[in-house]
C-alpha cells in the first residue's frame, strides 16, 4: 500500500548555517521568516530563416536570489562577528541549508543546500528593554549555487 501524500506547508523550516571549509555550525538561531530560494534562466531565442511560425528556445545563464532570514532569535553574536570576519577576509564562505520540515516539526521533506554564501545585510531589531534575547531583525545572503535535495528513502 502507498503511503499517504500530505502536502507541502511553507510555516515549518529550520535553517542551518556552517563555516565552508571545516563545517563548523556557525550559528545556532531560529527565523520567522525564509525567502530569496529562488532560480532563474536567462533564455535566448533564435529563429531559422525561412520558418516565421517557430522559435528555437536555447538555455541561458542562470541568475539566484538572495536568501533572506527575518526576525530571527540567538543567544550570541556569531552572526554579527561572521559579518566581521567576512569584512576583513574577502575570501571567508558559508554554507547554508534550508529545511523544509512536515507539520510535525521533526520529520525532514525537503532541504536547500546554498554554496559559498556571504552575508549582505545583517539588521539589528528596534531596540526595547523588554526583550531578554538577542534579535536579528534582517539576515541577507548571497549564494553561488541552489540545490534541491529531497529526503533520503
Amino acid at each position: 500500500m502507498a503511503e499517504p501524500v500530505y502536502p507541502f506547508t511553507a510555516f515549518n523550516f529550520s535553517v542551518e548555517i556552517n563555516k565552508a571549509g571545516d563545517g563548523a555550525a556557525l550559528v545556532a538561531a531560529a527565523f520567522q521568516e525564509c525567502d530569496g530560494l529562488e532560480m532563474s534562466m536567462e533564455i535566448k531565442t533564435i529563429r531559422e530563416g525561412g520558418d516565421n511560425a517557430r522559435q528555437i528556445r536555447l538555455n541561458g545563464p542562470v541568475a539566484l536570489g538572495q536568501l533572506t532570514l527575518k526576525r530571527g532569535m540567538t543567544a550570541d553574536f556569531a552572526l554579527w562577528r561572521w559579518f566581521e570576519e567576512t569584512v576583513a577576509n574577502p575570501r571567508l564562505r558559508a554554507e547554508a541549508e534550508v529545511v523544509l520540515l512536515a507539520a510535525d516539526g521533526a520529520t525532514e521533506r525537503a532541504r536547500f543546500a546554498l554554496t559559498r554564501c556571504l552575508p549582505v545585510k545583517l539588521k539589528a531589531p528596534p531596540l526595547n528593554a523588554r526583550e531578554g534575547q538577542l534579535a536579528i531583525e534582517e539576515l541577507a545572503l548571497a549564494y553561488e549555487t541552489l540545490r534541491l535535495m529531497p529526503p533520503q528513502g
